[in-house]
């Protein structure tokens, strides 16, 4: 599986509004340059796990949460993956997976 470095930027710059910071906060209190913080949130530019993690400090949001988009936190964070998956999958693997996933729920 292929890192999705544009849908990282794309949840970073969300968990930064959300913060009601602007890049040039951000980035001042990474110590970075506005223009390596643009980069990284259009991902025109990969950023490392170490940066991830500062960035992820800074805006109060687990690393998980910015890699896969689930928040381990929430009741329901599986639910987009389980939807994206499901998306993918022909009709019958859709059947198959449901069958499994009853089974396992009932026992």
């Amino acid at each position: 599986m292929a890192v999705d470095y544009k849908l990282i930027g794309e949840r970073l710059k969300k968990a930064r509004l959300e913060k009601g910071m602007t890049q040039d906060n951000l980035a001042e209190s990474l110590n970075v340059s506005i223009a390596y913080l643009s980069r990284i949130e259009t991902g025109t530019t990969k950023v490392n796990l170490k940066r991830l993690s500062e960035f992820c400090n800074l805006l109060s949001i687990s690393e998980a949460e910015i890699i896969s988009g689930a928040s381990d936190d929430s009741e329901n964070y599986l639910n987009n993956d389980l939807s994206n998956l499901l998306k993918n999958c022909s009709p019958e693997k859709q059947r198959l997976i449901y069958r499994i996933a009853n089974i396992i729920s009932e026992s």
